[in-house]
C-alpha cells in the first residue's frame, strides 16, 4: 500500500508494509534446515527427552557440515569437568581447508546451560540412560545439534516395533487398493 505524504514534499513517498501468514508455517520460515540424522539412534534406543545444544566448530568445520558431509553414526555424548562432549561425530575435511582443517573425528564441545549439563550428568550417571545426537541442524545460520535421552531396547523391542510397522504398511497398502 502506497501512501503520499501532505505538504511540500509532495515527491516522497512513504511505504506500508503488511505482513502476512502465520508463524510456524514451514521450517524454512523458521531458518531451520536439517543436515544430518541418526536414524540407527531412533532403531536402537527409546528416545525418552529432547535437548537441543550449541557446537563449538571451526570455520572449515562449519563449512563442511553446509556442504552435507557429516555422519552420526555410533556417537555418542559425555560429561567431563561439568562440560558436554560428542564423541564419534565425523566430519569430512573440507575440500579448500588446508591447512586449517582439524581432525574429523575429535571430540567436540557442545553448548548448553550448566544446569541443563548437571541434570542430564545425574540421569546418565543414577539411571541408565545415555545420551545420543539424534539430528544436526542449521537454526539462523548457527549449527545446533538436537541430544536424545534414552534408554537402550532390547532385540524383543527392535523386533515389536519392527512388526507395528510392518502392520502399519499393510493396512495402508489394502486401504489403498480398496479406494480405487
Amino acid at each position: 500500500m502506497r501512501q503520499l505524504s501532505r505538504g511540500g514534499d509532495c515527491n516522497r513517498a512513504r511505504f506500508v508494509v503488511y505482513f502476512s501468514g502465520k508463524e510456524g508455517d514451514s521450517t524454512e520460515k523458521k531458518g531451520i534446515k536439517q543436515v544430518a540424522q541418526n536414524r540407527k539412534a531412533r532403531h536402537d534406543y527409546f528416545v525418552e527427552e529432547r535437548y537441543e545444544a550449541g557446537i563449538a566448530l571451526s570455520g572449515t568445520e562449519v563449512k563442511s557440515i553446509r556442504a552435507g558431509t557429516l555422519n552420526l553414526k555410533d556417537s555418542y555424548c559425555s560429561v567431563r569437568d561439568g562440560e558436554l562432549f560428542v564423541h564419534g561425530m565425523h566430519i569430512s575435511p573440507y575440500e579448500k581447508g588446508n591447512i586449517f582443517n582439524k581432525d574429523p573425528v575429535r571430540d567436540r564441545r557442545l553448548l548448553m546451560h550448566k544446569r541443563e549439563i548437571r541434570k542430564l550428568h545425574a540421569l546418565v550417571r543414577e539411571e541408565g540412560y545415555t545420551l545420543i545426537p539424534l539430528s544436526v541442524y542449521f537454526k539462523n545460520a548457527r549449527v545446533k545439534l538436537e541430544i536424545g535421552l534414552c534408554r537402550g531396547k532390547k532385540n524383543y523391542d527392535k523386533r515389536a516395533t519392527i512388526a507395528k510397522r510392518d502392520a502399519e504398511r499393510e493396512i495402508d497398502r489394502h486401504r489403498k487398493e480398496w479406494n480405487r
